[in-house]
Order: C-alpha cells, then sequence, then structure tokens
C-alpha cells in the first residue's frame, strides 16, 4: 500500500506540474457532490497559481460534450470522470490532465487514478481526493482537504467500512493534524446537525426503518416509548441529546432491524465515523460532512451547479440560503421517488431486479432512489433502475458490498453491454451508470441478467417478465 501511495503522489506532482505551465485551464466535472467538491478544488488552486480558469458541469461525459469541449481548444483538467472516455479523448487530441476515481478504459500518463496503482477507486479514494493530491502538490491549499472529504462522503467512499479507508484515510489524518476536521464515533443518520430528531428518523430511508421511515406518527411513538422528550423549548436535534438517550435509541433501533431481519451488514451501518467540519457552524448542514455533500447534491443534479459552487467558494450567505431551500425539494423528491417504486414495484430477473421510472423520477437522481429502495428490496440481486432522459434512458445500478464480494462487477457489466445496445456506461464496482438508446431496455435486461449471471457463477434462466 505504501509503495502504491508513493508511486500516485509522484503522479500527483508530474500532473501539478503540467497544470502549473498552463496560462489557461478549462476544468470540467460531474455534477454529483463529488464532482462539485473536485471541480472547486481544481478551480481553487488554479485561480490561487494564477491561471485563468473557467469551469464546465457535466451530467455525462459523452461524444458531444468531448466535441464541445474540443472546439474550445484550451487545456482540460477532468476531474471525477474523463477516465471511462480516453478512447473518445484522445481522438479528439484533447490536451488534458486527469483526476479520476471510475475504472478506467484504458491507461493515460497524465490520469491520476487509484485503479492505475492497485487502490479500489470505490472506497479507497474519491474523484475529489484524487484531485486535492493534485492541488497540494500545486501549493499551499491545505485548507481544501474538507471539501475533498466531503467529497469522499458524498460519493459512500465511507458506506462499506462505516469509516474512510485507504488512501482517503491518509488524507483524513491530514486534515485532523490541520484542525480542518474531526472524526466521531455516531449514529450515520443524515440530519444530525439541522433537523428534530424525529424528522431525522422519518425521513430516514438506508435503511428502511419499520414502522417509522414516512411515518411521522411512528417516530413520535418510538421516542416517546423510550421517554425521550421532542421538545425543550424548541425542537430537540441529534446534536442536543445526551449520551444516554443517544444510546437509548440506537440499541432500539438495531432491535429493530434485527427484528426485521436486516443483514448484519446494514445492522453496523448504522454506526460508524461521521466527520465534522471544525470551521463551519454548528447546527448547519455545512458541519457535518454527510448533510454537507447531500446539501450539494441537491443543487447541480437540479441544474443549479453554480449555487453549489459557490458554497464550495465560501458563499455562506445568498447561495447558501438557496441551496438550503433546493435541499428540502431534494429531499422530498428522494421520498417521492420511494413511494413510486413502491407503487410500480421492483420486478426480478435471475440474477437482477430493475424498475422502470419513465419521467416520474429525474434522471439526476435515480440511481440515490434505488440505492435507498435497497432495504426494502432483494438483497441477493443488484437493483437496476431505469429514467427517461434527453439523449435517451438512464440506466443507474447499484449493487451490495455482499454481491461485490461474490464478484459482481457492475461497471465492467455496465460497459459492455451498454456498448451492446449503442450506449455507454461506466463507473465503479459497487454502483455504476450508462445511457442506452429509447427501446433497448429488453435487450439490455436480457444481456445484463447473462453477464451478472456469469459473474456470481450462476446459470441462467433469462425470464423476461415486462415490456420494458
Amino acid at each position: 500500500m505504501e509503495s502504491a501511495i508513493k508511486k500516485m503522489l509522484d503522479r500527483a506532482r508530474e500532473v501539478a506540474l503540467t497544470l502549473l505551465k498552463q496560462e489557461e485551464v478549462l476544468v470540467v466535472t460531474h455534477i454529483d457532490a463529488d464532482g462539485l467538491t473536485a471541480g472547486s478544488i481544481a478551480l481553487q488552486a488554479l485561480q490561487r497559481a494564477g491561471i485563468e480558469s473557467d469551469i464546465m458541469f457535466l451530467k455525462q461525459l459523452d461524444a458531444q460534450a468531448i466535441e464541445e469541449i474540443a472546439d474550445k481548444n484550451v487545456f482540460t483538467w477532468f476531474t471525477d470522470l474523463g477516465s471511462g472516455q480516453l478512447d473518445l479523448i484522445a481522438e479528439k487530441k484533447i490536451e488534458c490532465v486527469i483526476t479520476d476515481h471510475h475504472v478506467p478504459q484504458g491507461h493515460y500518463k497524465l490520469q491520476l487514478n487509484p485503479h492505475d496503482f492497485g487502490i479500489d477507486g470505490s472506497h479507497e479514494l474519491s474523484g475529489s481526493a484524487a484531485t486535492y493530491l493534485v492541488a497540494r502538490s500545486m501549493g499551499l491549499n491545505y485548507d481544501l482537504v474538507s471539501l475533498a472529504m466531503v467529497g469522499a462522503v458524498g460519493d459512500l467512499q465511507d458506506s462499506k467500512h462505516g469509516k474512510l479507508i485507504g488512501v482517503n484515510r491518509e488524507i483524513l489524518k491530514e486534515a485532523i493534524k490541520g484542525g480542518f476536521v474531526d472524526a466521531v464515533r455516531d449514529i450515520r443518520l443524515f440530519g444530525k446537525q439541522t433537523r428534530p430528531v424525529l424528522k431525522m428518523l422519518e425521513y430516514t430511508y438506508d435503511p428502511y426503518l419499520p414502522g417509522i421511515s414516512g411515518n411521522e406518527r411512528g417516530a413520535i411513538e418510538f421516542l416517546e416509548g423510550l421517554g425521550i422528550p421532542l421538545k425543550n423549548g424548541s425542537w430537540r436535534r441529534w446534536i442536543d441529546l445526551s449520551q444516554e438517550e443517544k444510546r437509548a435509541i440506537v440499541s432500539e433501533l438495531v432491535r429493530l432491524c434485527i427484528q426485521a431481519g436486516y443483514s448484519v451488514s446494514t445492522i453496523k451501518r448504522l454506526v460508524g465515523e461521521t466527520y465534522i467540519l471544525l470551521n463551519e457552524e454548528e447546527g448547519t448542514e455545512l458541519r457535518d460532512a454527510m448533510e454537507f455533500s447531500t446539501l450539494l447534491n441537491a443543487t447541480a443534479r437540479y441544474g443549479h451547479e453554480d449555487i453549489g459552487l459557490a458554497v464550495c467558494l465560501g458563499d455562506r450567505c445568498t447561495a447558501f440560503r438557496k441551496a438550503r431551500t433546493l435541499l428540502q425539494n431534494h429531499r422530498r423528491n428522494l421520498s417521492e421517488g420511494i413511494k413510486l417504486v413502491d407503487e410500480i414495484g421492483i420486478e426480478e430477473l435471475e440474477n437482477i431486479q430493475y424498475f422502470h421510472a419513465e419521467d416520474r423520477i429525474l434522471d439526476t437522481i435515480v440511481g440515490i432512489v434505488a440505492g435507498m429502495c435497497f432495504t426494502k428490496a432483494n438483497l441477493k440481486k443488484p437493483i437496476i433502475a431505469f429514467a427517461n432522459n434527453g439523449k435517451g434512458i438512464k440506466v443507474s445500478a447499484r449493487a451490495t458490498q455482499r454481491l461485490v464480494e461474490k464478484g459482481v462487477h457492475l461497471a465492467k457489466a455496465l460497459h459492455a453491454v451498454a456498448e451492446k445496445v449503442g450506449g455507454k456506461g461506466g463507473g465503479h464496482n459497487i454502483a455504476a451508470g450508462a445511457t442506452i438508446p429509447v427501446g433497448t431496455e429488453t435487450e439490455f435486461l436480457k444481456h445484463l441478467d447473462r453477464v451478472i449471471g456469469e459473474q456470481l457463477g450462476h446459470s441462467q434462466k433469462v425470464n423476461l417478465s415486462s415490456n420494458h
């Protein structure tokens, strides 16, 4: 591991030196929390180095986007994307560097990607953290480490072990030593800083809490049953509770999950490390890395990447207020998305399960909804979500860590199968995405069911039970 990290840091310095020679750089990044933080880290590092810079946000780096970037004829820094499109980038002769963590489709000398060094990009290094390593090599950019941690948490890099591991952890140690971040063992639910405890519980869907998730009365009765007051003048948040009250809630949630038959790994994820940004105000969404990342997802995934970027760059007034409003909308959309999946149902094939949201869930959040549905779906099969978008059909796939350990690699599967039907796909072993032509869903499912079956070592009995 040490030698791999040393080689990565050498590559980071090479990339940094290349960037420092440029007069102008275009940053191209993804629209999720990891992409937003990666892009903002890159932009700030360039600005501090006196390099003229601009930023472009993309849902997806496809042929059309690459054509547009090539036409700009500016040196480009791809962050949190690019590794899966090396052929198209080379074809258009785009001069660039890449800091990405998705499975690369080839090699490139000015690419910092953990997979090139035998490090798992799904859990050990995020796109924002890879970008931070380069920014750190460009000058005194140590304060940007907080954004790298927000991006890593937003990319669920801490979900497998309930804490950040690998190179992410080495960067976390830097953040702690520098006084930027603190790592605290606590419940891993959204809203600890900002929401009344009853709302934190009511709006938790990962994991789905029987009788509580989506049920305000159920959440109230749960807390009253434990003798925990809901108010003390104002509504009590998680950060307002005593340690005894917190322990009582966690113990009862564990009991509920055991009763519901959840796996040990799901139950373990209830408690783990949480990351506090020490320079942010307590009681705000920016204090907790998980809440900060969700706030960012609520901006760019709805076409308001400028607001998310402004928050990352330090705007705590207008942009932050707007982001909070967008966050309320985002949480409502996720809740409605889960209800829609309950309504339309999840279809099962031999080795996969799927639902088609059509236009009823935004293509930018359908993957989040799919992941949140896992606790109510069949944990033995990857879940595939379809949604319409302007360029065809968006495919989002999610697996569990147990499935990955059994051989499932969604990035490889989606890359191969999407190409078969005239689309493009990639990502990570545990989470991946693709865009495919309208009308190819049935063929896509047939091939994907076979490929996942092969990864799992199953025999095939493909039986398509839906018109999609």
